[in-house]
């Protein structure tokens, strides 16, 4: 009996424990989900209309809502559109000459400094002009000796004439002393191209520059003996100014290039750095292959360059920007607010100050900044910017910055930002929606 009793008495106990766990955790969940009061919700209410907009709803962004869609937004602007196309051009010297010795020799001077300025006809080095004047000398004593060998012969025909009419002499004897007088004057005329020869391989002793430009480094050094036309030659030429530059455009982007340049128009040519960040010059359109690349699909061109500051070197890579054509009083666009759907480009336009609509556009030539709106918008349509991924025909808006001042001169505004900073590609600016 007292062994029952024991062991009931500890059992009691976890009963007891558990049962008064289990109110405790209802008395909680009770306290913690019961209904405020009135006081704690009117709180409650003036907090939450701290974090909202004036109408006392939530923003959109922030925890959620349908309030007005902030957005910036932009005008359309009429102006004109300078239609640039854009290509990776190579400088060009429009004459290099590697200049050799037309005679040989010991080189004795040197007259120039590497990479001076030269003009044509000035003096570049010098042959040891000795071996040449002696041949000079030898080749005028062998004509002054053949010269008198003919004065003689011609006194012997006036003196056998005159003794033929006396009939004194035959006449193969006048025949004879004739065909001397002939034999001698072509020797007299062979020794004196021979003279002429020698004064000209003295005149070669001295090197000529035979263009005007910037010579390269020194390739032979004085006491050298040096060929004539030697493989080595002594420097390199090359004329700078002008220069060219050569690049290449896309078939699919000739019309408005070649109709500009056969009507006789000058297009202008900018040439821009490799990083395409800083002017350097800027030329017209010289010239154009007579053949497209097949492999390539290009057509060569050359643009010329007066280049009097020297600010183009040869074989150095510049980007082309070549104005083809203006387009007069189009509309021009932001080219940040074009969207591309599945049913083709558009744009979110103000509809009113509040609400936004959808507009089909057909566009053309673009610069990066600005696109050509050939139909769909007219100048002074404002265009959104920025805000753009949560609009839907007729969202209504808030308008946060209105850029809607129409530039004073959007054509010099535009050629600017053309020609400074043109990211669409030739094929995209030849589109001729513009």
């Amino acid at each position: 009996m007292v062994n029952n009793s024991m062991q009931s008495s500890p059992r009691k106990s976890r009963r007891w424990l558990i049962s008064l766990l289990v109110l405790l955790v209802i008395a909680v969940l009770c306290w913690k989900f019961w209904p405020a009061g009135s006081a704690d919700k009117a709180g409650g209410d003036k907090a939450a209309a701290g974090h909202t907009g004036r109408s006392g709803m939530m923003r959109p962004g922030f925890g959620g809502g349908t309030g007005p869609i902030p957005v910036r937004v932009a005008p359309a602007v009429k102006g004109d559109f300078p239609l640039y196309y854009k290509a990776l051009g190579t400088v060009t010297a429009l004459n290099t000459i590697n200049v050799r010795s037309r005679v040989g020799g010991e080189l004795v001077k040197i007259h120039f400094e590497e990479g001076q300025m030269v003009k044509a006809g000035d003096l570049l080095a010098e042959i040891d002009p000795r071996p040449y004047q002696n041949a000079l000398l030898q080749a005028e004593g062998t004509l002054l000796q053949n010269q008198a060998q003919l004065k003689n012969a011609q006194v012997d025909v006036e003196r056998y004439r005159g003794l033929y009419k006396e009939d004194s002499i035959a006449k193969q004897t006048l025949d004879t002393a004739e065909a001397l007088v002939g034999q001698y004057l072509g020797t007299v005329k062979t020794n004196q191209a021979a003279v002429n020869d020698a004064k000209l391989n003295l005149e070669f002793t001295k090197i000529r520059a035979p263009i005007a430009g910037r010579v390269g480094l020194r390739q032979v050094d004085v006491g050298n003996l040096v060929a004539a036309n030697d493989t080595t030659f002594l420097a390199v030429i090359t004329q700078t100014q002008p220069i060219s530059v050569a690049f290449t455009l896309p078939e699919n982007s000739l019309d408005t290039v070649l109709a500009r340049y056969r009507s006789g128009a000058k297009l202008p040519a900018e040439a821009w750095d490799r990083g395409d960040t800083k002017l350097q010059a800027t030329g017209v359109l010289q010239s154009l292959d007579n053949q497209i690349d097949v492999a390539t699909g290009t057509l060569k061109f050359k643009a010329r360059y007066d280049n009097r500051d020297q600010s183009l070197f040869p074989n150095q890579f510049v980007n082309v920007h070549l104005l083809a054509d203006t387009l007069k009083g189009v509309v021009l666009a932001p080219s940040a607010a074009i969207q591309f759907g599945t049913n083709g480009t558009f744009v979110y336009a103000l509809d009113g100050d509040k609400k936004v609509t959808i507009r089909q556009l057909k566009i053309g030539a673009s610069d990066g900044d600005n696109t050509v709106v050939t139909e769909g918008l007219a100048a002074g349509d404002r265009v959104v910017l920025e805000g753009t991924d949560r609009l839907k025909e007729g969202s209504e808006v808030e308008v946060v910055n209105d850029s809607s001042e129409v530039p004073t001169s959007p054509t010099e505004h535009l050629q600017g930002k053309s020609a400074a900073n043109p990211d669409a590609t030739p094929a995209d600016k030849a589109k001729k929606g513009a």
